[in-house]
């Protein structure tokens, strides 16, 4: 299987925010495509926005302690790029139309499965966002790919 070249795949993906006492679960399944470059692993799909807009997602993950999400393109108005590191605290940019605010995450959870025979893998984070020293609210995603028949 060369996935250097892209492996279709079925995207589950789930996500929790509480802010401000508020919560919120979301649920998408989308197909999409999982590139592997050197030990980096690339998901990439299209979430379903309001009617039949949709935004660029990747998943880059890098060994089993760091992950980086991006959802949007360089040429759209928002851009948000999260890094998570296991246990860590790291700066991250969200891109707006109005300019780009530097927000941090802090990920004390984080846990990265991936098997070869049959295709699959599991992602699951928790983490904080920050900006401008406000806790802006906890998150979790849990996200399940699976080669596509």
């Amino acid at each position: 299987m060369d996935m250097t070249r892209g492996v279709p795949v079925q995207i589950h993906l789930e996500t929790w925010v509480n802010q401000d006492g508020n919560n919120e679960h979301h649920e998408f399944n989308e197909p999409g495509q999982l590139v592997q470059m050197g030990d980096t692993l690339y998901v990439r799909y299209r979430e379903q926005t309001d009617g039949d807009a949709t935004v660029p997602v990747t998943f880059k993950i890098a060994g089993t302690d760091s992950v980086m999400l991006t959802r949007g393109t360089a040429e759209t108005d928002t851009r948000l790029q999260l890094q998570f590191e296991a246990e860590k605290a790291v700066v991250a940019r969200y891109t707006t139309p109005y300019g780009v605010i530097p927000v941090q995450t802090v990920t004390p959870r984080m846990d990265v499965v991936f098997t070869d025979d049959p295709l699959n893998g599991e992602v699951y984070i928790e983490y904080r966002l920050d900006a401008n020293q406000q806790h802006l609210g906890d998150y979790r995603l849990h996200l399940n790919f699976t080669a596509a028949e």
